[in-house]
């Protein structure tokens, strides 16, 4: 088992210091442990490397940029609704971005790879990488979910 999905199994119940739950009060979703060859398997070898290894995607090169139909964004890794399209939106980065998370959905910790410290933000149910939380999105909430393309997977209504 790598160490990203037992840091979200563990936060599930309350015991991770370095992950939380985006919204405090929501039900839990229960965790999905693979080793480090059956992820390989089933992920596409980008995929695998932004939701297993932190990988970021190039910007603008995600289809999902140009995705404005009714539906839901779910975590390429294991299928779990992360975003709806109602909070989708376009910020002007190269990557899809949304203003607020289903509820539940994300655990967040504090990435400090480049330094300043940056949310970085998993699917609750897998572990996989998504991307960073920013503090300059539209109203309402005011944040900016900037997710790599390669980690999700739109279903239209």
């Amino acid at each position: 088992m790598t160490r990203r999905p037992f840091l979200a199994v563990l936060s599930a119940f309350g015991l991770a210091p370095g992950l939380a739950a985006a919204q405090a009060g929501t039900p839990k979703i229960e965790s999905l442990m693979l080793s480090d060859a059956q992820w390989k398997q089933r992920l596409a070898p980008a995929a695998y490397q932004v939701l297993r290894h932190e990988g970021t995607e190039y910007p603008g090169s995600s289809p999902l940029n140009d995705e404005h139909r009714k539906g839901r964004f779910l975590c390429a890794g294991c299928d779990l609704a992360l975003f709806t399209s109602d909070t989708k939106f376009d910020s002007g980065t190269g990557w899809p971005s949304f203003y607020a998370s289903i509820p539940g959905a994300v655990l967040t910790k504090t990435d400090v790879k480049m330094i300043i410290p940056r949310t970085e933000y998993h699917c609750a149910r897998c572990g996989g990488h998504q991307g960073h939380v920013f503090d300059d999105g539209p109203k309402p909430t005011g944040k900016r979910y900037c997710n790599n393309g390669v980690a999700l997977k739109f279903i239209p209504a």
